[in-house]
């Protein structure tokens, strides 16, 4: 009979090994305090009950406290029923604390993006007010290649290509390496009864669609392994990301001057396209304090690199003109 050690007949279930040791190698790369307190965000879903399992059995052996933060969404009839029925798993865990935060999901975005941005507006909020050195999400490989596909559909480059960081400041996601498919086995082996969100099979949503219509055809179509090579071109966009990321703030510290915030064209037009376009958006976030879209970065770059006198550039938190041989970001008046 399984307990909720995942054991059967003192045999340790697979996929709680892999599970747990997914958990024990993010500790190991990304270490905390000896009794520091990590937090699981717990759904219900298959995802999420493996990791916190996962969480509060590596954390006890390594001298961490484990806890649980479950975000009501108050999207669906009996939300607060469900995260009731949750607080009682986490309890029965052994996870302490626990809480259980209601957030306002707004509109801006989408559905998506905005239940996005209060979920992780809360658990962020929940961490600093527990004092948590780290929140752990319950994101798979299948979450990372779906992450992959819908920021390819958009067209916005590697920002959109790299997917899911492993660490993200209080975030972390030890599971990016882990199949939904294990998780789903190691909930079961624990002895913990997930919750299927009616979301999850609700086709106004796009992560829903690729998830059961594009992956599957492609899957098909091309053959197996597709979530993994996806999973791992993320990895590789992001390590290329951050390369050159690195490069242009070193170059923009050298070339992006203050008061007014400006650039020389001599000292930038000749660089490769992926530096200059970084260093402009580099040199707007120091002006104005936003980020500036694909297309304004693009006519900024012409203001460098296909100069016929044309004048200035409104974007937003101000324009942007060349002269003098300098490229001038200007506040809005």
């Amino acid at each position: 009979m399984t307990d909720t050690n995942g054991e059967r007949r003192g045999r340790l279930s697979p996929a709680v090994a892999v599970v747990r040791s997914a958990v024990s190698d993010f500790f190991d790369r990304h270490p905390v305090s000896n009794g520091s307190l990590v937090l699981v965000a717990l759904s219900g879903g298959a995802d999420s009950l493996a990791l916190a399992a996962a969480t509060r059995f590596v954390c006890a052996k390594r001298g961490l406290r484990a806890g649980a933060i479950i975000i009501d969404h108050g999207l669906q009839s009996g939300s607060a029923e469900l995260a009731a029925t949750v607080l009682e798993t986490a309890n029965s865990l052994g996870l302490e604390p626990v809480e259980v935060v209601h957030v306002v999901v707004g509109t801006e975005g989408g559905p998506e993006a905005a239940a996005r941005d209060a979920r992780y507006a809360a658990l962020r909020s929940a961490a600093e007010r527990h004092g948590a050195a780290v929140i752990l999400t319950g994101h798979t490989r299948n979450d990372q290649a779906e992450t992959v596909l819908l920021g390819l559909s958009r067209g916005s480059g590697p920002g959109s290509l790299r997917g899911m960081a492993e660490r993200d400041g209080l975030i972390g996601r030890p599971l990016l390496d882990v199949t939904r498919e294990s998780t789903q086995a190691a909930a079961l082996a624990d002895g913990l009864v997930p919750w299927d969100d009616p979301h999850n099979s609700d086709e106004r949503y796009s992560r829903v669609r690729v998830r059961h219509a594009v992956l599957p055809v492609m899957e098909t179509e091309l053959g197996p392994g597709i979530v993994d090579a996806l999973a791992r071109t993320a990895d590789l966009v992001r390590d290329d990301d951050d390369a050159l990321d690195l490069l242009a703030e070193g170059m923009g510290r050298n070339v992006i001057a203050t008061d007014p915030v400006s650039i020389d064209v001599d000292d930038v037009e000749s660089r490769p396209r992926a530096l200059r376009t970084r260093i402009i958006r580099i040199a707007a976030y120091r002006a104005w304090g936003t980020t500036i879209t694909h297309a304004q970065t693009r006519s900024i770059d012409a203001l460098l690199t296909d100069w016929h006198g044309q004048g200035k550039v409104d974007v937003t938190g101000g324009s942007v003109v060349r002269h003098d041989g300098r490229i001038r970001f200007d506040p809005a008046s």
